[in-house]
């Protein structure tokens, strides 16, 4: 497969060069290993679950050809995201060379499922499940497959840092994890942290069988775990624990929490450094 992050970072939106490739073409990148990892074909038809804006969207479109069709999906309001809204961020993905092979469908996965009959080669959650709501709503996810897709290619982060500049993200991904279970509803990047093994066992459960997986640490430019760390260490954040954490034990978890990812990043800083998105568990599965 023949795959350019580049080309394919052109029909992404951005503003400027400067955010092309700062950040657009390593996030591409990172999608195309995905992709390879998980050897999408030509001509797949492939349903999406949690597009988001179409990184990930906008890479399998071009990996399946001119005959292939991905069906992208995600509950969140059209008006959700930053620099770009989902709604802004999939017209202009629709508007590019590769728009006639996507269908974008905004509604609660499991809903959808439940409203079609088609079969699908593929079904890809891709970095999504740590926006899921609890831990339920994956099995629901995958039980509402059942028998829908050929097999699940699944990718999350992996809970590891094998580069150690990466180890302040994975302490704020279980910082905010720490937060948002206390929220009534959450509109964070990180709701429902899953590790691969309770994925793997939730998988297991729902009646698949494991193929084949990995991890691996994500390319160089990768900027979430700057953007993660940043979120925890934004002034804005205490004040939401003062909201959310009221009984002081818990409130000194969090704190200490905190106070860890700013150590580790603080230390990262102090060799010259900056800090590196966490590794990455990718993996595919096909029901038993």
């Amino acid at each position: 497969m023949s795959l350019d992050a580049r080309t394919i970072g052109t029909m992404y939106p951005h503003r400027d060069p400067q955010m092309l490739e700062r950040i657009i073409i390593p996030q591409m990148e990172h999608r195309i290993q995905l992709v390879k990892y998980w050897e999408i074909e030509t001509e797949e038809n492939i349903l999406e679950i949690g597009c988001g804006q179409g990184d990930c969207t906008v890479t399998l479109a071009n990996a399946i050809g001119e005959k292939g069709r991905v069906t992208a999906i995600d509950p969140a309001s059209l008006d959700y995201g930053s620099p770009y809204t989902l709604g802004q961020a999939q017209a202009h993905l629709k508007a590019s060379p590769v728009g006639e092979r996507i269908k974008f469908v905004q509604a609660d996965p499991v809903a959808f499922l439940e409203s079609t009959n088609e079969h699908y080669t593929t079904a890809v959650i891709a970095h999504c499940i740590w926006y899921f709501s609890s831990p339920c709503a994956l099995v629901q996810l995958l039980h509402a497959l059942g028998s829908r897709a050929d097999r699940i290619c699944i990718a999350e982060y992996a809970l590891t840092a094998t580069d150690p500049r990466s180890v302040p993200h994975l302490l704020s991904a279980l910082t905010q994890a720490s937060m948002e279970c206390r929220k009534p509803a959450s509109k964070s990047n990180v709701r429902t942290v899953l590790s691969p093994a309770a994925i793997r066992q939730i998988a297991g459960a729902s009646g698949l069988g494991l193929l084949r997986e990995q991890t691996f640490v994500p390319v160089e430019g990768m900027l979430d775990g700057v953007w993660e760390v940043g979120a925890v260490m934004d002034e804005a954040y205490v004040e939401e624990i003062d909201l959310y954490v009221k009984e002081e034990r818990e409130r000194a978890v969090v704190f200490a929490m905190r106070d860890a990812v700013r150590a580790n990043r603080d230390a990262v800083k102090a060799r010259g450094e900056s800090v590196k998105t966490m590794d990455v568990w990718v993996s595919v599965y096909k029901q038993l």
